[in-house]
């Protein structure tokens, strides 16, 4: 892939680019991630805050308390109601952006599942992926199994 890396909202009011690379990938079984994406799970592309840059529009942002009882602050359009972004308040260095917005997600591999302990009875737990109940304690873990997947 080159960069940047490009995605937006359903109506396209909000435009965004990612110049850096992704530091992981992950699915999140927790109910909350389920509200959100109106599924069994959503997925989180973890980079750096700083290499996310809004090119167009302005999202509007609320914040939540996270199954884990962190908080998360989360963008989407007002218009279309899109779910951007993800940024959490303990990890003030990153931002996690809802892969689903991007405008190529050929290359998108998940490396790890969190929250497993919600996923929907149905779902499938691939044992070729790192597996959490919950939150992972370390997420560097993540981290090092995106870079060995490059």
């Amino acid at each position: 892939m080159n960069f940047p890396y490009t995605g937006g909202c359903q109506c396209g009011q909000i435009r965004y680019e990612i110049h850096a690379e992704p530091l992981t990938l992950y699915v999140c079984h927790c109910r909350e991630c389920q509200k959100q994406s109106s599924s069994a799970f959503g997925m989180s592309l973890t980079v750096p805050r700083d290499a996310v840059v809004i090119v167009q529009g302005q999202p509007k942002a609320w914040t939540r308390p996270a199954d884990s009882g962190r908080q998360v602050k989360n963008f989407f359009c007002g218009e279309c109601g899109t779910r951007l972004f993800h940024e959490r308040t303990y990890s003030p260095d990153t931002i996690n952006v809802k892969p689903g917005t991007l405008d190529d997600t050929s290359w998108l591999c998940p490396v790890a599942n969190v929250w497993t302990r919600s996923a929907q009875p149905w779902v499938r737990i691939s044992d070729q992926m790192l597996n959490y109940n919950q939150q992972p304690e370390d997420v560097y873990l993540l981290w090092e199994q995106w870079k060995k997947q490059g």
